[in-house]
This record gives C-alpha cells, sequence and structure tokens, in this order.
C-alpha cells in the first residue's frame, strides 16, 4: 500500500519534468557567444536555468542568479519573475525548502504585477509541488487549483491535463480515492484533445493503482495492462519498469495468484533492464523475479536469481540489503542453515549501515542547515534594520501626502456639493418658475383672449380674420404653457412623455416596469431631457424614426432616446444641441448619462437616475 502511494508522488514529479527535451547545449554555445543582444541573452539564461531546474540544480542556480541579476540590472520584469520561478523549483529539488517557498512567492507577485498569466500558473503549479512535499495539502490544493485556472483561461489543454493529474495524485496520497479517480477522468477526458504519450501512460498507471488500492482488481488489472502496452509503444522505459513491477506484484499477491504470468512480468522487468543496460535497474528487477519466485515457493530458482544480484552489487548497501534477505529466505526454506546466518547477518549489517548512513547524512544536513540559517539569521536582521529605517522615511512622506490629498479632496467634495446644491436649487427655481408662468398664462392671458374671442364674435361677421388670429394665439399660449410645465405631469412621467410623444407621428413611446410617482423634481428632470432630446433628434438628425423607452424599478428609472438619423462627432457633444443643459439637470440629481453615436451612425442617449 505504501508503494502506491509513493507511485502517486512520483508520478507528480514525473509529469511535471516531461516535455522539456532540448537541446540545451547549443543555447549554452549561443549563450557563450561574443556580441550577442541583451534580450537574447536574458532569454537565454531563463531558458537554461528553467530546463536544469529539475535535472542539474547547480547549474540552475548558476544560470538563474547569472540571468537574474542582469535583468535587474535591465529593469526586465518579465524575465525576472520568470527567473525566480526557476530558482523556487531549483531550490526545491535542492530541499531548500524555505528559500524555495520565497522565490516562488516573488514569482507570483511580481507576474501578477506585470498581468504575465504564464510565469503565475507555472509558479503556482511548483508552490503546489512545494507545499505537498511540506504536508501542507490545502495549500497544495489551491495553488494547483489557482494554476489549473489560469492555464484553462490560456486555452493550454497539456498544462491542465499534467495539474489534473498532479491533483488526482494529491488526492491519491491524501487517502481520498474516488476524488483522486475523478480528476484522474478529468485527466483523461482532456487527453482526447491532445497527443502526450506520457501523460496518456502515466493516467492509465495511475488509474492501475488507484483501482488496486480500491481492491477492485479486475480494474486494477485492465489499467495496469494498457498502461504497459502503451510504454512499449512509446518506448518509455520509465514506465515499462514499474508498470511491470506492478504487474508482477499484482498478479501474483493481489486477488489473482497467478504465478505464470507474474513470471512472465517478472522476466520482461529484468529484460528491460538489461537493455538500457543500469545496473540499479537490474538489480532491483532481480530482486522482484526473486520475490515472485519465493511467493510461488520456488525457493531454488528464487535463490539462483537473487545470487545474481548479490553477485552484481553486495557491498553498497542500499542495493544490496533486499537482496540479502531475499537469499537468507530462500535459503531458510532450502534447509541451509549456515547460508541463512550468513545472509541474515548480511542483511542486519547492511541494513544498520544504511541507518547509520541516513542518520549521519540527516546529522550534517542539519549542522548545514544550522550554519546557513544563522547566517541567514543575521543577514536577514541586518536588513529588516535598513528596511525597517527606509519604511520609516517612506511611511513618514506617505502620511503627509495622504494628509495633503485628504485636505485637497475634502475641499474639493465641498466646492462640487456647493456647485450640486446651487444646480439644485437653479433647477427647483426654473421648475416653481415655468409652473407659474404656464399656470399665468393659461388661467388669465389665455382666459382673457378666450373672452375677446367670444365678445367678437357676437358683433360681426367681417371680423372673421382677427377671431381665427386669436385661435391661433390661445393655442400658442397652451402650447408655450405645456412645454414650460405641462399639465399631464400632475399625472405623472409616463402620462406627460406620452402625450408629449403623441404629438410627433415619428415618436414612439415604450414604458416598462412597475408605474409608480417618484421625487417630484426627478420626474422634472426626465420630462425636460425626453423633450430637448426628441426636439433636438427632429431639427438636427432628420431621423425617420425617433424611439422614447422608459423603464422603472424599485431603485431606479432609465430613460433612452434613440434615432436612426445622421448622428455626429461625439467631440462635438458638449458644444451644442442642449446636450450641456441636459447635463446639467442629471447632475443635479447625481445621475449617469451616455450618450453612443458616430455619423452616419443615429444617435442613442441613456440617461439612469436613482429614484431615492
Amino acid at each position: 500500500m505504501k508503494h502506491i502511494l509513493f507511485l502517486g508522488l512520483m508520478l507528480t514529479l514525473a509529469i511535471n519534468a516531461i516535455g522539456q527535451a532540448q537541446n540545451v547545449d547549443s543555447l549554452v554555445n549561443v549563450l557563450n557567444s561574443e556580441n550577442l543582444p541583451i534580450a537574447k541573452r536574458l532569454d537565454l539564461y531563463d531558458r537554461i536555468s528553467s530546463y536544469y531546474s529539475d535535472k542539474d540544480v547547480e547549474k540552475s542556480l548558476l544560470y538563474g542568479n547569472k540571468g537574474l541579476k542582469l535583468a535587474e540590472k535591465e529593469n526586465a520584469k518579465g524575465v525576472i519573475a520568470s527567473v525566480y520561478a526557476n530558482l523556487g523549483t531549483a531550490l526545491m529539488f535542492k530541499s531548500s525548502l524555505d528559500s524555495s517557498l520565497v522565490f516562488l512567492q516573488r514569482s507570483i507577485a511580481l507576474a501578477q504585477e506585470i498581468k504575465d498569466k504564464e510565469v503565475e500558473a507555472r509558479a503556482s503549479n511548483n508552490m503546489g509541488n512545494l507545499y505537498t512535499l511540506l504536508n501542507d495539502n490545502e495549500k497544495a490544493l489551491e495553488y494547483y487549483l489557482k494554476s489549473m485556472t489560469l492555464y484553462d483561461s490560456m486555452k493550454n489543454g497539456e498544462e491542465v491535463t499534467r495539474l489534473l493529474i498532479n491533483i488526482s495524485s494529491l488526492y491519491l496520497n491524501l487517502g481520498q480515492d474516488n476524488k483522486s479517480l475523478y480528476y484522474l477522468k478529468q485527466a483523461q477526458e482532456q487527453l482526447k484533445t491532445i497527443d502526450n504519450p506520457h501523460m496518456e501512460t502515466a493516467t492509465y498507471q495511475l488509474m492501475g493503482g488507484i483501482y488496486l488500492k480500491m481492491e477492485d482488481y479486475e480494474k486494477a488489472l485492465e489499467n495496469m495492462l494498457i498502461a504497459f502496452d502503451l510504454s512499449c509503444k512509446y518506448q518509455l522505459i520509465r514506465y515499462q519498469v514499474i508498470t511491470t513491477q506492478y504487474l508482477a506484484g499484482m498478479i501474483y499477491s493481489d486477488g489473482f495468484h497467478d504465478y505464470t504470468n507474474a513470471e512472465k512480468y517478472a522476466k520482461e522487468c529484468v529484460n528491460i533492464a538489461e537493455s538500457v543496460d543500469s545496473k540499479d535497474l537490474l538489480i532491483t528487477a532481480w530482486n522482484i523475479l526473486t520475490k515472485t519466485h519465493i511467493d510461488a515457493r520456488k525457493f531454488k530458482e528464487g535463490r539462483d536469481i537473487a545470487s545474481k544480484a548479490w553477485e552484481a552489487d553486495s557491498t553498497r548497501a542500499s542495493a544490496a540489503v533486499n537482496t540479502a534477505y531475499n537469499l537468507a529466505v530462500c535459503h531458510l526454506y532450502l534447509g541451509k542453515k549456515d547460508k541463512v546466518l550468513y545472509f541474515f547477518e548480511k542483511y542486519n549489517d547492511l541494513k544498520n549501515e544504511l541507518s547509520k548512513k541516513e542518520f549521519l547524512n540527516s546529522l550534517s544536513d542539519m549542522e548545514t542547515k544550522y550554519a546557513t540559517e544563522k547566517k541567514e539569521i543575521r543577514i536577514a536582521s541586518l536588513e529588516k534594520e535598513r528596511q525597517l529605517y527606509v519604511w520609516l522615511g517612506v511611511s513618514g512622506i506617505l502620511l503627509v501626502l495622504a494628509l495633503l490629498i485628504l485636505l485637497w479632496q475634502t475641499k474639493r467634495n465641498a466646492r462640487k456639493e456647493k456647485e450640486l446644491m446651487a444646480t439644485r436649487s437653479v433647477l427647483d427655481g426654473e421648475m416653481r418658475e415655468r409652473t407659474r408662468l404656464a399656470q399665468d398664462l393659461h388661467d388669465r392671458l389665455s382666459g382673457n383672449l378666450s373672452a375677446v374671442k367670444i365678445e367678437l364674435g357676437s358683433r360681426t361677421e367681417t371680423l372673421q380674420h382677427v377671431r381665427e388670429k386669436l385661435d391661433n394665439c390661445i393655442r400658442d399660449i397652451r402650447d408655450a404653457a405645456h412645454n414650460l410645465m405641462p399639465s399631464s405631469l400632475q399625472f405623472g412621467m409616463t402620462v406627460a412623455l406620452e402625450n408629449f410623444a403623441a404629438q410627433f407621428p415619428n415618436v414612439r413611446f415604450h414604458f416598462f416596469g412597475e408605474e409608480k410617482r417618484i421625487d417630484r423634481r426627478i420626474e422634472f428632470v426626465i420630462y425636460c431631457c425626453a423633450n430637448e432630446l426628441v426636439n433636438n433628434s427632429i431639427k438636427h438628425s432628420g431621423a425617420k424614426n425617433i424611439n422614447l423607452q422608459l423603464v422603472q424599478d424599485e431603485k431606479y428609472v432609465t430613460l433612452t432616446v434613440s434615432d436612426d438619423g445622421c448622428g455626429f462627432d461625439e467631440k462635438s457633444v458638449e458644444k451644442g444641441f442642449g446636450i450641456k443643459s441636459i447635463r446639467d439637470r442629471v447632475a443635479s440629481c447625481n445621475g449617469k448619462i451616455d450618450i453612443s453615436t458616430s455619423p452616419g451612425k443615429g444617435t442613442e442617449t441613456t440617461i439612469e437616475l436613482k429614484t431615492k
């Protein structure tokens, strides 16, 4: 079971390394050439550092630091952000996790500042890998999902697939098999749109591992066999070795007990290891074949294979410890007591040596880490002191600037408030004066002229032309009174606008929403703006059709006037057509106005006012 968990993490790291094959030696040769433009040199430092980040940490740090120094000198923020990500990745593989965290955080922050999604996505992905190593699974998942969202927005299906596999591996290590399976199936769906043999093979191999952990042996075997066929088809040696190891152990031990096929895949694992001429892989394969023979109680065959592994390497503890154990077990069942004692002693010695070496390495790492951290703490302390003085100075300057800005803003707001109050006062005065004038024109002057008309009508028919002129005069006075303050406005702006639109054959009025009375000033502003805009269209645009639309809801009332006329240049909006007076009216109610027009395209004006 632990081997399965290791498979998940191993695949995560393997998948991140896929697809980076490039002729890095040629890039180094170009970098060493003279008279290379700075931009090209920066690009090469970045690419070489990125290539080595998970292959040769020291080279990655060397080229990354050189590139970073040049990029900072040239203020090339894009390269700085990318190199930060490279250095963070390299330091992660060096197990300098704290330093890795710092560089990856810097990369993400700078990438967000310059809006470089590719670098931000790459750094976020490696941040997820880092938090996986730190066993902070919640943070790891957060950064994986963030990276996947960024790659998805860039339509980068390959990187999205790689992240889905990483997330699946994370959930597998957390013991959440169903979620692991869910994300892996999503990865397989993504793979239908891209061509990547490595990831295709990896998904089936990981799928087999998940089903094996869930004890669904049939599906586990099915997926492992597909992974094996793909690894053979694409000549992926690493996957062939891992898959044959699993098949050998799974077919005999986990629910099948099929020794013949288990032995077949164990031998296949040996053949693959021999073909790549790798002693370490070959010893591992021999031990797998030995374990298969032991499980089948074929101890003589197991002893013969294990003896080959012992002859190949019996001194290195990491390689020989499993071989010694297998030989001791085989000789135990073969009745060779002296050999059993010998190989059990060797097994204990090698195991102790391995434990001692691990302890010494751990102790050495701790000493190095302590010395390094001690220096870093001192440097950080001095740096913090310097930063403190800098920030105190900067904070003082910012505080003074903030106070000045606040003072200016206060004065500006007060001035604007006075202007707004003045505008509202003028508008209220205009509304009252219009109402008074309209009432006087309608009640007094219009009434007096009507009386004159009646008196003339009773005297003689020869004054017919005078009566006609009086009729025209009365009609003009009524129109003027209506334009000043329409009597229909007392019934609401919807009725007033409907009556206003009815005066023109080419104006259509539409109302949407809930009709109810609102503040009289707002109704008056809406009516005046509609009047002005419709008259502008009639007088200046040559429009055949004019649409007048009113929309009212709980919070807003919106007026839209659109026509199919000649339109005009928006740059001249402030200079004519009464637009300035409309803007002033809208501003007095803290409203918004939007004019959309261009020569030959008609005009649409939208005004939005709050009803409360």
